[in-house]
This record gives C-alpha cells, structure tokens and sequence, in this order.
C-alpha cells in the first residue's frame, strides 16, 4: 500500500459568478423566498435542509431551448441523484454501514476481486462481458436492518455473509465502459452512494480516459478513493506503477491508498487469500466504528461542499433562462407596436363601415326611407315620437351589420397581431429560445374571434351608452336634444353614431346637422374607443405569448430559491 487512507484530496474550485448572489446588498428576497428562510436555523435540520434543496432542484425546469441547456439538465439530474443515492439516506441513517462501491472498466476483476475479499463466490466473474448485469450488495448479516432503508437496495440483490467487517458494505458494481446502456447509467448512478470508490484497474487499461474521468467527479466532491491495480505482470510492476501513482498526484489523488495485485495467470474462482490480504486488511480497518464513521464523515463533507458549486451554477442556468425570456418579451414588446400602429390606421381608414355597413346607411338614406330627410328647411328635426321609432327600428338592423363588420375586423387585426409577433421570433436573428416559446404558444383562432366578438358587442354596447350620455347632457341646446331623441330614437341615433366613427361621412355630417358640436364629439368619441378596441385586440396577441412565458422557471426571482436553499445548507455547516 503506497499511501495512507484519510488524505486529503484536492477539491475542485467553485466556479466564478458575475450574478448578484443572496449575500449581495443588491440582491433582493421575494415574499415567498423571505418566508423560506423565515423558519431560525436552529429549528432546521441538516437532512430537512437537504430535503428541501433536493425538492427544490428536481422541480427545477429549463423550459426554454438555450444553448448549454442540455448541460444544466444533465447537471440538475446528476445532482438529484447525489442527494437521492447518497446525502439523503446517508444523513436520514448516519449508522449505516459505509458503501463501498468496487467499480473500474470491462474486464478489470471487479467481481474475482470482492469474491476473493468475502471467501465465496457471490458475484459472477467470467471471460463473457459485460460479466456484472445485476449489481451485488455483500454485507454482514447484522447489519441488515441498518441497510434497510437504503434506496441502493433497489438496484442490487442483497447478499449477507458473515466474513464481511462488521460496518462496510461492498457493492460490485457494473461495468463504467459497458457495452449497454443501461449498465453504464446504473454503474454511475451507484457511484452516487458510495461512502468510498474501491477503483480496479489493470496493468493494461489504467490509462484510459473514462476512469479518469470518473475520479475527477470524486475530487471534486472529495470522496474518499483508493485504487487496486490488478493483473499486473512482475517485469512491467515498478513502471507501470510509478507511472500510476504519477497520474494519481495529477489528478488530486496522492493520497488515495494504491493496492496491487500480481498476475496469478488463467485461474477459476476466488484469488488465494494471501493475494489480497492488504485490501481486506485495509476495509476490516476501516469497518471499525471510528475508522468508518471518519469514512463516511469525510465523504459525506466532501459532497455537501460541493454542493455549493453544484447549486450555484444551477441557479446561473436558472437565471439564464430568465434573462432569454426578458430578451424574448423585449423582442415581442417591440414587435407589437408595429400591428397596433396599423391596427389604428385600419379603423382610421373605415374598415368597419365597408361592405354591409355602408350598403344599409345607403337603404336607410334613400329616398322615402327612414334616415332621408331628417332636418326641415328651417333646421327642425322632423318627425314625431311615433317616426322615432319607426326609425329606431329602421335602424335595428345596422346595428348587427356594425357588430359583424367589427368582429371581422378585429378578427383580422388579432391575426395579423399574431402572425407579426410569431415572425419576430423565428429567422437568424431571433433571440435565444425563442422556439421554445413558439412551440408553447398555442393557436387560439377560435378564442380570437370570440375576443373580437365580445370587444365589438361591448363597443355597440358603449355607443348606446354615449349617446344616452349626450341626450341627458346637462349643457348646450337642451330643446335641441329633445327633438331629435324624440324623431330619431335613442337606436337610431345609436346606429347613425357608430356607422359615422365606423367610416361613414354621410352619417358624421347626419350628427353634426342634428347635434352640432356635440354630434362630432360623440362620433370622435365612439371612434377613439374602437381604436382603442383595436390595438387591444393585437394586446390579447400579446398576452397569448405572455402566456407562453408563463412559467415559475422563468420568474425574474426564479433563481432566488435555490440560491435561498444553498444559503440555509451554508447557515448549517
């Protein structure tokens, strides 16, 4: 054995942020993140802190399709499966035996050398690869309770055998490089629980990558490590091991205990004792109470600091994707003004009065119809109570032509809305996720249409109200008024109003001859609410994409709660 075991590693550094963290006096807590932390710390446990971090990150989304997103979604997983195989039940049950994970490359003698260690064959070994499909978990019969609860129970098939020390489990894990898919995830994810990594590597495969790889995550989060260089031929020992413990030195492990194990040549079942006799020596030492708690403890630290790191650059993809979405609504901000601007100049320009609308002011000013003559020679409004309604009811159907001109109009504007804001988020220059937010931005024609349908009934519906406001009104011509309330009807006047702001000359000069001023205040008045009407038309577009953005992860405080969880875990160790 070249080193001692209890050396510490070299940890990873944190990575630099430029955001505002929790401690900045920049930053500042939303409601609900200052209850977060609301509860003292001493009322919180470090497993309740951890449970809540754990809870925190697995409900932690990137909606949007940003670049190095793939990243943050393979970290968050990676991390839930840090809390969930290893910090969660190792905090919940801190008596548990320590795991020890035996794992390395195809072929390497995972599963000789743990049947060796116990004395019995618990595990297959053979030429056949990948050998190790179901994972075995081999410990001493009475430490079966405590491992109990372990969530690795779900994964392994559970052996107990008195020869292994009281206080250790080891579990032979698959192969890292295995040739399915499914060994390689469970491999990784049972390097998650480990309390200690047991790495076998060969004389002729210790230099390959992925090992490497693999043990560098274990630095970072300074995991205890130790290393078994089996198969080794005696002429090539000393260089092959001189050059082994140099790449330990570079990658932070100089102080992970190296065991090596000669080549016995072509052999069936366990090694001979003697041949691995310093491992088993080493874990019966550790698997003392003091030796595995300090195993544990310090694996257990090592994990928790490197939570911070972890965290920290989750919270920084977190904010990337809330800064794409204020980019995006930016975008779409300046890409509304445009349809409003024409929305405006649509109604300017009389659409609303084309077609059926000015066809019907034509049949109602025909001669010998209701609306030709309205105005004596002497200026006095003809007509008589009897001809006001006459009139009204004359006028009945113009009110339906004005609410179907104005739906289709608004319809249309809502359309065009859309089509602008959907185009500003597509090509080269669109910003970052903006294809996300279109695929969440669901087509609402028949919505639309009812929007408009509802916005130009409630526009009919202002004209009457307008112009029962401008008949009561307590100034001007009030003899006036009553004339034409009485010949015209409170309909008539309500329909000759709103097909004047539609776009119908002939009827805004009809309410200037009857009302004068007040006539062209009210035309101008109905006008600008339709105007109104129809850049809020291309505002429900607007809200429509809103809605595609709405979502928790996107927040401008979304980041805050898992930076709040990470300040509670620091309060607390």
């Amino acid at each position: 054995m070249s080193a001692q075991p209890g050396t510490e590693p070299a940890r990873a550094p944190a990575p630099a942020s430029g955001r505002v963290a929790p401690s900045s006096p920049g930053w500042a807590a939303s409601p609900a993140a200052v209850e977060m932390l609301a509860r003292p710390l001493a009322q919180t446990s470090l497993l309740d802190a951890v449970r809540d971090l754990r809870r925190d990150v697995d409900a932690t989304a990137f909606p949007l399709e940003i670049p190095g997103v793939d990243a943050a979604r393979g970290s968050r997983a990676r991390l839930v499966d840090q809390l969930d195989e290893h910090l969660v039940p190792r905090l919940t049950e801190l008596s548990a035996p320590a795991v020890v994970v035996v794992a390395g490359s195809t072929g390497a003698g995972k599963s000789t050398l743990v049947n060796s260690l116990v004395g019995q064959e618990v595990t297959a070994a053979g030429v056949l690869r990948p050998t190790t499909r179901q994972p075995v978990l081999v410990h001493h019969p009475l430490d079966t309770d405590l491992l109990s609860h372990h969530p690795v129970l779900a994964e392994v098939e559970a052996v107990a055998v008195d020869t292994v020390p009281r206080g250790i489990a080891i579990l032979d894990a698959p192969d890292l490089d295995s040739v399915l898919d499914s060994n390689r995830d469970t491999a990784h994810r049972l390097l998650e629980a480990a309390d200690l990594w047991l790495f076998v590597t060969t004389a002729a495969r210790y230099g390959d990558a992925l090992p490497w790889q693999v043990l560098e995550a274990a630095v970072e989060r300074s995991t205890s490590v130790a290393m078994v260089l089996n198969r080794v031929p005696a002429a090539s020992l000393p260089t092959v091991r001189g050059d082994l413990l140099d790449r330990l030195r570079v990658h932070g492990l100089a102080g992970s205990p190296l065991f090596v194990i000669p080549d016995v040549g072509p052999h069936a079942g366990p090694l001979v004792p003697s041949t691995v006799a310093p491992v088993l020596r080493w874990l019966t030492m550790l698997a003392g109470p003091d030796r595995a708690r300090t195993v544990v403890a310090r694996t257990l630290r090592g994990a928790l600091d490197a939570l911070r790191p972890w965290v920290d650059e989750l919270a920084e993809a977190v904010q990337d994707q809330v800064d794409a979405a204020a980019r995006i609504a930016e975008v779409l901000d300046a890409a509304t003004a445009e349809p409003s601007d024409a929305a405006a100049d649509t109604v300017g320009a009389g659409a609303v009065a084309d077609g059926a609308v000015r066809a019907r002011w034509a049949e109602l000013r025909a001669a010998r119809a209701p609306f030709a003559r309205l105005v004596g020679r002497s200026g006095r409004v003809r007509g008589s109570a009897r001809a006001g309604r006459a009139r009204s009811a004359a006028a009945a159907p113009m009110l339906a032509d004005l609410t179907e001109s104005a739906t289709a109009v608004l319809t249309a504007i809502g359309q065009r809305g859309e089509e602008t804001l959907r185009h500003a988020l597509t090509g080269p220059a669109a910003p970052a996720g903006a294809a996300s937010v279109l695929a969440r931005w669901p087509a609402h024609d028949g919505t639309r249409a009812a929007a408009a349908e509802r916005a130009a009934r409630a526009w009919v519906g202002e004209g009457a109200r307008a112009v029962r406001s401008t008949l009561a009104a307590g100034t001007g011509d009030a003899r006036r008024r009553e004339q034409v309330a009485r010949a015209v009807g409170e309909d008539g006047l309500t329909a000759l109003a709103l097909a004047a702001a539609a776009g119908v000359d002939d009827a805004a000069e009809v309410a200037r001859t009857l009302l004068g001023e007040a006539g062209d205040t009210l035309v101008a008045t109905l006008r600008e609410d339709l105007v109104r009407r129809a850049r809020a038309q291309v505002d429900v577009e607007r809200a429509a994409a809103d809605a595609a953005l709405d979502d928790q992860d996107l927040a401008a405080d979304a980041s805050s709660r898992l930076r709040l969880r990470l300040a509670v875990l620091k309060g607390l160790t």
